[in-house]
């Protein structure tokens, strides 16, 4: 790869970088043709961008973007592929469930809306995040059950009211 080869590459990963507010880092190696190809289906399917990145080109990417990634470029070691996606808890459950067959992919790391994380071990936790959408749909849930509850008060007393008249 050239100088300016890797000039682009770099350009490129910190415009990927700097769009995303979920980014996480696992290590594919060692999965055949065949689960490294059902992995990147299920990605495409969560939309999740997938890609297989070199270490020294991602930690200058990360040094080049705006987003604090603190001890993330610690772990980039050995195969790194970057796991980008709008779902906070998506890759995690991916990487989970291809784990039920296979020891890998393993999570190197990962960085969501501003915070870090590292280690495999706490893949379980990333995975169990509730996304923005899920939170939103438990707030108007309990914001409705009131209302619903007096609306529902209100039908029964006017049905009263209609009743005891005739």
């Amino acid at each position: 790869m050239t100088r300016e080869e890797k000039s682009i590459a770099i350009e490129d990963l910190t415009a990927q970088l700097a769009g995303a507010n979920i980014v996480y880092l696992a290590d594919i190696s060692g999965l055949n043709a065949d689960t490294t190809s059902n992995l990147r289906r299920a990605c495409f399917k969560a939309g999740i961008k997938l890609e297989v990145v070199k270490n020294t080109l991602l930690e200058k990417a990360m040094e080049a973007s705006d987003n604090n990634y603190g001890e993330l470029p610690t772990v980039l070691k050995g195969n790194t592929s970057i796991l980008i996606a709008d779902i906070a808890n998506a890759p995690a459950k991916i990487i989970k469930e291809f784990r039920k067959k296979s020891d890998k992919p393993l999570l190197k790391g990962a960085y969501i809306n501003e915070e870090i994380y590292i280690g495999d071990n706490l893949l379980e936790s990333l995975a169990s995040l509730k996304s923005k959408e899920e939170v939103i749909g438990e707030i108007i849930g309990l914001l409705q059950s009131p209302a619903q509850r007096v609306i529902s008060a209100l039908k029964n007393q006017f049905k009263d009211e209609e009743g005891t008249e005739e």
